[in-house]
């Protein structure tokens, strides 16, 4: 892989803003929980499978487990360094069934719904039959965009409209990766409920612990802000 450098997009702008997490960000709660349940899953993956991580940023997940032996590589479309290839998951130019393990991260989102679909069908393609995909996917219809749309008419979107104009309702996600793959397992992130909605918004760097405890014992998928899909290639 070269190893040449490629900051593009929003790196730009933001910089390298994973790898240096700021307290005040309102998602980061929802981020290190994320990452933690990504991280338990990958510690009990075999070291000699080979994985993707596709829309990886700046492969902070990429570089610790290549560190640590994994077979892993990371590709992204504003972003390339020693661990990360940029490139395209619409036309990513990779071999068929080339890995057994794809992670797909925050990523659907911020494709157009038709360009979703295709999205979907290169991932199946990239697998080996029978292989995995572990997605992460914002819920338009989490618990408090559902009381907005009751009392006020609109919805809580998960982000800007500009930066996540594919934003859809968990179901609509499920049933859009039904034809290519069987689900196995789903977790919910995040259950916006009132109090610690306001809260996360508010002192997100404060309420980790929070998170932790409500991740753990009310987060129904339906209603958390991010869901955790694990599937197989059909």
């Amino acid at each position: 892989m070269t190893e040449q450098f490629i900051r593009a997009g929003e790196y730009v702008s933001k910089g390298d803003y994973h790898r240096v997490l700021c307290k005040n960000w309102p998602y980061l709660p929802v981020y290190l929980e994320k990452i933690r349940w990504v991280k338990k899953f990958l510690d009990s993956f075999p070291k000699d499978k080979k994985i993707l991580d596709v829309g990886c940023g700046e492969g902070l997940l990429v570089q610790e487990y290549a560190e640590r032996g994994y077979q892993i590589s990371g590709l992204d479309l504003n972003y390339q360094n020693v661990w990360v290839r940029q490139g395209d998951l619409l036309n990513s130019r990779l071999l068929d069934e080339s890995f057994d393990l794809i992670l797909c991260l925050d990523v659907l989102e911020h494709l157009s719904f038709f360009e979703q679909e295709k999205a979907v069908k290169e991932i199946s393609r990239l697998l080996k039959k029978g292989g995995q995909i572990l997605f992460s996917l914002p819920n338009l219809a989490h618990f408090a965009s559902r009381l907005s749309f009751l009392f006020l008419g609109r919805l809580i979107r998960t982000s800007q409209i500009e930066r996540h104009p594919g934003d859809r309702p968990v179901a609509e996600y499920l049933k859009l990766l039904k034809n290519d793959f069987k689900i196995k397992k789903r977790k919910g992130l995040f259950p916006t409920y009132p109090l610690i909605a306001v809260f996360t918004s508010k002192f997100p760097g404060r309420v980790i612990w929070w998170h932790k405890i409500v991740n753990r014992l009310l987060a129904y998928p339906n209603w958390c802000f991010v869901n955790l899909i694990l599937a197989r290639k059909k």
